[in-house]
C-alpha cells in the first residue's frame, strides 16, 4: 500500500533567503520536489538539492501556468502517489497567497498538510524601507487589500485609509489609476502620502514615494514592476521612522 505523502505549504518570505524561517529552509534543502509560485527568489530555489524537482506554476495577470484548481489537483495527485510535496509561496502563504484554498483541497482528500508561515510581503517590504506600519504618532490600524480581483470598483474600502490609518495593497501596479481614482473618490486626500516598494528586501529594491494623487503617473514613470507593494498613509512619510521605531521599542 502506497503511503501518502504531506503537502507541505511553505511561505518564502519577501524574497531574501536570510528571511527565511528554519523550518522552510530545512523542508526546501531536503525536498524531493518543489511546486513554487514565479515570485520565490532564484537564490531561494538555489537552496534544493541537487536532484529536487522544481515545478514552475507562475501566474501572471495576463496568463497563468496553471488555473487554482489545477495545482490543488496536482498537489493532492503527488501526495496520493506517496511523494512528500513543499508548496512554495512567496510572502506568507495564507496572506495572498490561495494557501486556504490548497490546504482545503488537501483535507478534502485526505493528504496531510503542515503550514510553515513566512514573513508576509506587507511586513518584509516595510521593515526593508524601515517603513512601521503602526506608530503611536502616525497609524493604530492596518489594513491588506488586494489591488488586483474581480469587482475592484465595486469593494467597499471606506475607512481603511486616512489620519491614524496605513492601508497595505497588494497586486496594485497593473490597477494603480483604479486605485488612486477610488481612494479619492471615498474622500481621502490627493496629498496623502505614499510609498511603492519594488523588490522588497532584495538587491535591486527601490522605494519611491509621493502623494496618492501622483500614483498613476510615478507607476508609469517609474517602469515599476511586481513584485511591489503599495503603502498608504503617514507612516510612509516619517523620514525619522528608523529611530522612532527603535526609541519605542527600548522604552
Amino acid at each position: 500500500m502506497v503511503r501518502t505523502g504531506t503537502v507541505y505549504l511553505v511561505g518564502a518570505g519577501p524574497g531574501d533567503p536570510d528571511l527565511l524561517t528554519l523550518r522552510a529552509a530545512r523542508l526546501i534543502e531536503s525536498a524531493g520536489l518543489i511546486i513554487h509560485d514565479g515570485l520565490v527568489d532564484r537564490a531561494i530555489l538555489a537552496m534544493a538539492g541537487p536532484d529536487a524537482e522544481l515545478v514552475s506554476v507562475a501566474k501572471s495577470r495576463a496568463r497563468h501556468t496553471l488555473p487554482q484548481d489545477a495545482i490543488n489537483a496536482l498537489l493532492v495527485r503527488e501526495a496520493l502517489a506517496g511523494r512528500d510535496v513543499v508548496r512554495l509561496k512567496g510572502g506568507d502563504p495564507l496572506v495572498f497567497g490561495r494557501g486556504g484554498e490548497e490546504a482545503e483541497a488537501c483535507q478534502a482528500a485526505g493528504v496531510p498538510v503542515e503550514i510553515v508561515p513566512g514573513i508576509s510581503a506587507a511586513n518584509g517590504a516595510a521593515a526593508a524601507a524601515q517603513i512601521a506600519l503602526t506608530h503611536r504618532d502616525a497609524s493604530s490600524v492596518v489594513s491588506f487589500v488586494a489591488g488586483q480581483c474581480k469587482g475592484l470598483s465595486e469593494q467597499d474600502w471606506a475607512g481603511l485609509a486616512g489620519k491614524g490609518r496605513t492601508l497595505v495593497i497588494y497586486m496594485g501596479v497593473k490597477t494603480a489609476p483604479q486605485i488612486a481614482e477610488k481612494l479619492m473618490a471615498d474622500g481621502l486626500s490627493p496629498e496623502m502620502p505614499l510609498a511603492v516598494i519594488e523588490n522588497a528586501s532584495r538587491p535591486n529594491m527601490r522605494v519611491l514615494r509621493g502623494p496618492l494623487a501622483a500614483l498613476p503617473d510615478l507607476v508609469v514613470a517609474e517602469r515599476v514592476k511586481s513584485p511591489a507593494l503599495i503603502v498608504i498613509g503617514e507612516v510612509t512619510a516619517r523620514e525619522d521612522i528608523a529611530l522612532a521605531a527603535l526609541v519605542e521599542a527600548h522604552a
